[in-house]
């Protein structure tokens, strides 16, 4: 398998009152195409952090995060921006779903950003297979948090990404919801291809990926 991602000796830190407060120190590894990655760790280990910086929606103190070769943040944020949008599916543990939007509408938003004249079409047929074809015109506040989460998952997968991140996709579920939730996503990321990376606390779902990364800290302590 060919690399999709290299992380090169990442680095977060912010300045507070007490001083700089150390979110990620000296963070590197690859991820490679079609693979399965779950990032463990307690409340506070910088899980979340990492996520948004392998997404390059956050900038590192130090250290370079390659996708297919590109250093993300050697581009300015618009060329980020469109290499996200190009590449990168995310699915926020908030949803963050845009609330005047309906369902098919949130669905159709990134594939109309990058120009597909099958967004309409694209956009419904992704959401029936997730199971909304009945909520298609439903707003947000419609929607269960189940049905959010899996319009967020639609959404992300909609434009067929090669790299997918996570953020605690089932944090905010109940068992079974999540459960489903689970099922789609792996089920997705075989059938595209595509290569997953989970944030979670739930070891069950750590151990359905291919890899664990163990973060303590913001210190990567082990790989499995």
């Amino acid at each position: 398998m060919s690399s999709i991602l290299e992380v090169r000796h990442l680095a977060k830190e912010v300045a507070d009152s007490a001083g700089v407060l150390v979110l990620l120190e000296n963070i590197s590894f690859s991820l490679q195409a079609g693979e399965s990655v779950a990032i463990q760790g307690p409340s506070g280990a910088g899980k979340s952090t990492l996520l948004g910086l392998l997404a390059g929606l956050d900038l590192p103190t130090r250290g370079q995060v390659l996708l297919n070769g590109i250093d993300l943040f050697k581009l300015d944020e618009n060329a980020r921006a469109r290499l996200r949008g190009q590449s990168i599916g995310f699915v926020f543990q908030s949803f963050q779903l845009l609330p005047s939007l309906t369902a098919l509408e949130n669905v159709m938003l990134p594939l109309e950003l990058a120009g597909r004249r099958d967004a309409r079409a694209r956009a419904q047929e992704i959401l029936e297979r997730v199971g909304l074809a009945q909520r298609l015109s439903h707003y947000p506040a419609q929607l269960s948090g189940g049905e959010q989460q899996r319009v967020a998952v639609a959404r992300a997968f909609a434009p067929e990404p090669p790299l997918l991140l996570a953020d605690e996709p089932t944090g905010n579920l109940d068992q079974a919801t999540g459960a489903r939730i689970v099922d789609l996503l792996f089920s997705l990321n075989r059938e595209r291809a595509a290569t997953l990376v989970l944030v979670t606390h739930d070891p069950a779902l750590a151990g359905r990926c291919e890899r664990q990364l163990h973060l303590q800290a913001g210190r990567l302590l082990e790989e499995r």
